[in-house]
């Protein structure tokens, strides 16, 4: 699924820059080389990051 259709960037791309420790949107844009366009897809990008978040919080338990 794409998440930024601006930059064509991909949803598994998303979480490989998070998985690499990109930790806010800015940072995934730059793992991606690409800049925010329309920046409709931060959101998408921040519930990923909160979802990654979670993920990690509850494999430390």
């Amino acid at each position: 699924m794409y998440v930024c259709n601006c930059n064509g960037i991909r949803e598994r791309e998303v979480r490989a820059a998070i998985a690499a420790g990109a930790t806010r949107p800015a940072l995934i844009f730059r793992a991606c080389d690409s800049e925010a366009q329309c920046a409709r897809c931060v959101c998408d990008m921040r519930k990923i990051l909160q979802e990654e978040r979670e993920t990690l919080r509850y494999a430390a338990e």
